[in-house]
């Protein structure tokens, strides 16, 4: 009860600091069990987001039936090719599809299971070697190809930025995946309607800037 308490008081601020934008607000309950994602549904939230597959898929069959028919389960960390059968079965979305290669085999994995998955390229603007993610470069290189492989619908596109990065540089970076989502539109006669963008540190501005996802777990849990 008081962890309810405290998710649903954070969540009005959240929701008061960026207004009158209104993105989708992800729970990010990786560093949670089942009751933290029983909180956060109480408190209003229906989107969840794991980057762990197996102890994910392990927390969300704990889940009380009508949590986890009701609930947007959102799979945000690096995936591994021996994982993705997993999270496919398990994730309505995967937002952090890295390469050509991984989305061809998410592609496969999908038509085995007959499913149509809905997957967020990671676009990593900020070039840091230590991230994962598509140059931009490699974008528009392979997204020709990534738009037509069967079994994928590409919802749009996923950033993250440099831990400490000052305002000048979340607003640049942020426009900037706007700036590439609109081209890629334009380019590829597409529709990207998802923009993943904002995390805890970040989040007001990529509101600001057009973010149709935020994905939050400090700032709402603490």
């Amino acid at each position: 009860m008081i962890m309810q308490f405290k998710v649903k008081e954070n969540l009005s601020r959240i929701q008061e600091e960026i207004a009158p934008c209104k993105p989708r607000i992800i729970a990010v309950t990786k560093y949670f069990d089942e009751d933290g994602i029983l909180s956060a549904y109480q408190a209003g939230l229906s989107d969840f987001a794991e980057s762990r597959t197996q102890e994910a898929i392990e927390k969300i069959n704990r889940l009380p039936a009508e949590v986890r028919e009701t609930s947007i389960f959102h799979f945000i960390g690096h995936l591994q090719s021996n994982k993705v059968k997993k999270t496919v079965e398990n994730f309505d979305y995967i937002h952090s599809v890295d390469s050509l290669k991984l989305a061809r085999l998410i592609s496969q994995v999908a038509g085995d299971l007959g499913k149509t998955q809905k997957i967020l390229l990671q676009l990593n603007n900020a070039n840091e070697s230590q991230k994962f993610g598509f140059s931009k470069e490699e974008l528009y290189q392979d997204f020709g190809e990534i738009q037509n492989l069967e079994n994928l619908e590409i919802a749009g596109l996923m950033n993250m930025t440099p831990l400490g990065a000052d305002d000048e540089t979340l607003y640049e970076l942020f426009n900037d995946v706007v700036y590439t989502r609109d081209n890629l539109e334009k380019q590829f006669n597409c529709s990207l309607k998802e923009l993943s963008m904002g995390m805890s540190q970040d989040y007001k501005i990529a509101a600001q800037c057009g973010a149709t996802m935020l994905r939050i777990g400090r700032k709402l849990f603490s």
